[in-house]
């Protein structure tokens, strides 16, 4: 009992994880943002050349592909172990924290959120 009033108590005070994250809209703020830095999460470091070029790991494969930016949003071709992850539009926003978020189908899809380390 102790147990659900604790994890009870903790939901209600705790704030929301994404409540920060902020859209970013336009290229040089991207840039600016994934400029020197690496993104990580459990597992996956890739990196986000400002001249459109990604590569990184994800697990034991390789990650390579390249981006551009059309009408706000983050399009990007993506290979991961050598398998064709396909081109994608994708919402980005970010945090003033170090993170950010990648939501795919413009916003509209699947969503991870990864460290600027």
């Amino acid at each position: 009992m102790r147990m659900m009033i604790a994890v009870a108590i903790a939901l209600a005070t705790a704030s929301p994880v994404w409540a920060d994250l902020v859209k970013v809209d336009d290229q040089g703020q991207f840039v600016q943002l994934i400029n020197g830095k690496t993104l990580t999460r459990p597992l996956i470091k890739i990196k986000v050349s400002p001249d459109g070029e990604i590569a990184g790991r994800g697990s034991l494969w390789d990650i390579e592909g390249s981006w551009s930016w059309q009408d706000g949003y983050f399009c990007r071709d993506l290979f991961w172990g050598g398998d064709e992850l396909g081109y994608n539009c994708q919402e980005v926003q970010a945090s003033a924290d170090g993170r950010i978020k990648f939501t795919s189908d413009r916003g509209a899809g699947d969503s991870a959120m990864f460290s600027l380390r």
